[in-house]
């Protein structure tokens, strides 16, 4: 009698698909990389910062002049938040994003030598800075591998089938669980890429979809997936 096939685990099949739909979307997606322009790990921070609530495209007309206004940590932590305002005014929360961008550097000044630090726990004791914010700096820094989760990340995780989970930390904990740790920044952009290109949330664009047939479309209505 023929020996039964052993079925791999559930859990190495979700892996594999996990992989194969990173594949998938690098090969579609080959000039990937973060959309904020930015000339050093300062500008990143900021950058970063302000993107929060705000396109990058908005965020990166507001930049330009701001750089070359505060070009230190020890520039901004000398400036009042207000003095921010006409440079970000633009852009979402831009008092609270002054405050935060102002309070950070300021420790930045004063712990680090005026220079960003490269661990997560030193970046998250930042005034301002999140999980989010510091696992997006850790990334294109190339100081840690992360995979930070934004809007765009979490809504094409759980349409894909990745994850259940609605909070940003548990979405990140399982998709770090299903992607080899040396491809977390890569997957973390190809996400984005993919959720604002193609995924969006109100008219996923599946017809054009890269991974469609490895995708479950949960949370997409019926009449929606064209």
């Amino acid at each position: 009698m023929p020996t039964p096939t052993r079925r791999r685990p559930p859990a190495a099949e979700k892996r594999a698909r996990a992989v194969e739909i990173v594949d998938r979307l690098a090969r579609a997606m080959p000039d990937v990389r973060i959309a904020l322009e930015f000339g050093n790990d300062l500008e990143l921070l900021v950058s970063v910062i302000l993107s929060a609530q705000s396109t990058d495209a908005g965020v990166n007309r507001a930049t330009p002049a701001l750089f070359a206004r505060y070009r230190t940590a020890a520039d901004y932590a000398a400036a009042a938040p207000e003095e921010l305002w006409p440079f970000i005014r633009s852009l979402g929360l831009y008092r609270n994003k002054a405050k935060a961008i102002v309070a950070a550097m300021a420790a930045i000044a004063a712990e680090h030598g005026g220079r960003v630090p490269r661990t997560r726990e030193a970046l998250e004791a930042l005034p301002g800075v999140g999980r989010k914010t510091a696992g997006v700096v850790l990334v294109h820094l190339g100081a840690a591998h992360a995979f930070p989760v934004d809007t765009h990340v979490g809504r094409v995780a759980r349409r894909l089938g990745l994850t259940r989970q609605a909070d940003p930390s548990k979405v990140e904990q399982d998709l770090m669980a299903l992607v080899p740790e040396e491809r977390w920044g890569e997957a973390h952009q190809l996400f984005v890429w993919h959720g604002r290109r193609t995924c969006d949330a109100r008219r996923p664009a599946c017809s054009r979809c890269p991974v469609e047939e490895l995708c479950p479309k949960r949370g997409v209505p019926v009449a929606m997936r064209r």
